[in-house]
This record gives C-alpha cells, sequence and structure tokens, in this order.
C-alpha cells in the first residue's frame, strides 16, 4: 500500500550518482508514488538536493524559480568538452592567473549577464537533448541567455586552481561561468569540484546524507525528517480564506474575493492549511494548481 506522504526532504546529493537515481531511492525507503526533485544536479555535483513528496510536486516549478548558491573550484589550463572534469581536454594554456587577476575580472560576471550553456546539457535543440547530440560528435550551438548573478566571491587560490562561491538566479550554469571566467583571464579552465550550498529555502545545514538517511531503514522514523509543504513557499505571498471558500477551491471553482490583483501566483490557505495555489484577478481567486490535503 503505497502512503500519503506530503512535504520535502533535503538530501545532501552525494557525488557519483545522478538527480534521478536519488529519486528512485527515496521512492523506494518511503513507499510513495509521487516523488520529484527541486532543480537537476550533475553526477559530479554534490549537496542540496530538495525532494518533493506527495502534494509537494505539485510546488516544485515555485520552488525551482528560486536563487542558488554553489561552492566550485576551478582548475586552470584545460578546457575539456564537458566542461568539468569528465570531458576530454580540448584546449590547453601556460597561464595560471593570480589572485588579483582573478578578483579584478569578478565584477564583470556579478549582475545581469549573458551566458551560453554548455553543450553537454539537458537543453533541447530541435527536440533531442543538446548532450546526446554532442555525444553524437554533432557540433551543438546553443543561444545565449540571460541570468543574474547576485554575488561572487574568490574563497582560495593555489597555483592551478580557485574556489569560488556564487549566488544566482535559475538557468545558471556553473560549469559554462567557469569556463568564461578562465576566458577572460587569458587562459582555459574546467570545473573539478562543484557543490551546491542552497537551493531556495533550503540550505546544506538542514540536508542530510543519502547514506545516512538510507542506514536509519525505519519508515516511521524516516517520516520525521520530511519538512511540510509549506515550507518550500514562505517567499511566495499567501492568502487565507474562510472555510466555505475553502471548499469551493478544493473542488477547482473560482472563489469571488477582495483580495487586490496580483501578477504573480498565490498560496492559498485556509485554517493555515495549504490549498493550492491561485491567481487572484478583478475580485476572483482562479485555482491554478490545488493540492489533495485533506482538513482536519
Amino acid at each position: 500500500m503505497k502512503q500519503m506522504i506530503n512535504g520535502w526532504l533535503i538530501i545532501d546529493k552525494p557525488e557519483g550518482m545522478s538527480s534521478a537515481q536519488v529519486v528512485g531511492k527515496v521512492k523506494r525507503l518511503f513507499n510513495v508514488k509521487k516523488v520529484g526533485h527541486g532543480g537537476t544536479l550533475d553526477p559530479l555535483a554534490t549537496g542540496v538536493l530538495p525532494i518533493a513528496l506527495g502534494e509537494a510536486t505539485k510546488a516544485l516549478s515555485y520552488i525551482l524559480d528560486g536563487t542558488k548558491a554553489y561552492r566550485f573550484e576551478i582548475k586552470w589550463g584545460e578546457a575539456r568538452s564537458t566542461e568539468d572534469r569528465e570531458g576530454e581536454i580540448t584546449a590547453t594554456s601556460p597561464h595560471r592567473p593570480q589572485r588579483q587577476e582573478i578578483e579584478d575580472v569578478l565584477p564583470l560576471f556579478t549582475g545581469m549577464i549573458e551566458q551560453v550553456p554548455p553543450a553537454y546539457s539537458a537543453l533541447k535543440v530541435n527536440g533531442k537533448r543538446a548532450y546526446t547530440l554532442a555525444r553524437e560528435g554533432q557540433d551543438v550551438i546553443l543561444p545565449p541567455r540571460k541570468l543574474e548573478i547576485y554575488s561572487l566571491t574568490l574563497l582560495d587560490t593555489s597555483p592551478h586552481s580557485a574556489i569560488f562561491e556564487v549566488v544566482c538566479s535559475k538557468g545558471t550554469y556553473v560549469r559554462s561561468l567557469a569556463r568564461d571566467i578562465a576566458l577572460h583571464l587569458g587562459t582555459c579552465g574546467h570545473v573539478i569540484s562543484l557543490r551546491r550550498t542552497a537551493a531556495g529555502p533550503f540550505h546544506e545545514k538542514n540536508a542530510i546524507l543519502l547514506a545516512t538517511f538510507a542506514d536509519i531503514g525505519h519508515k516511521t522514523e524516516l517520516i520525521n525528517y520530511v519538512l511540510p509543504l509549506q515550507d518550500a513557499l514562505a517567499d511566495i505571498l499567501a492568502l487565507e480564506i474562510e472555510d466555505i471558500d475553502g471548499a469551493k477551491f478544493r473542488q477547482g471553482r473560482t472563489v469571488f474575493s477582495s483580495y487586490t490583483t496580483e501578477e504573480k501566483p498565490v498560496l492559498i490557505l485556509c485554517r493555515g492549511v495549504p490549498l493550492g495555489f491561485a491567481k487572484v484577478s478583478e475580485g476572483h481567486i482562479v485555482p491554478l494548481r490545488v493540492f489533495n490535503i485533506k482538513m482536519e
């Protein structure tokens, strides 16, 4: 019998596993039907991977818009086909930038910037994944995309590498950021380590190692680590409605309201219980996604 568990599990993803593999493992541990993750991490990457259970999967598209933070290390002098250490060497350079050189270029990568995504990415080109085309030996040219880098900090340097911390908007490819920093420094480079330290409202201090979680084993104990559905939605405007309107909303019906128009979706609550997301316009609350959660 599949259990109904609604909420978030914050996993510290280990290196070498795909995000989909982590989802599969959590699904087996909990024996639940609906499981999803909040933002793909490459197998090489570690760190914060929010896992949505049950009705929380309906909120994934809303938290995916949140800010992300990463810590990463660039190795200077080698460009790689995948822009990380797993790819083949495509170019080399003898230049190794000094700390002050690096500090001087960081403002160029802060604020609104344009970035060309890596060829080895999940973006689609004519209906096919870019990485599939790249593996077939085809030249993959992806258009630049606008994104925002809120902060970019140099943490440490060594003769052949440097460690950075970045806080950025969704859609940022750290591998491409590393590539472009190296090019602006007159060298080439690739990512040799990558860790996501935050995803939206979730931070690494709240994440639990997948191995530790799997060792717990007992389902009743596992549930203690599941965070409430609304924990990921603290930054979304919430509106409380009365019981009679709550019943209509749960049926997917429009509710009349005196609330002002909101451009972004809002979270609808009834007696503190999240009912779903809605568009508020011209005196109406129009359901967009409705949670199937029982009211006490």
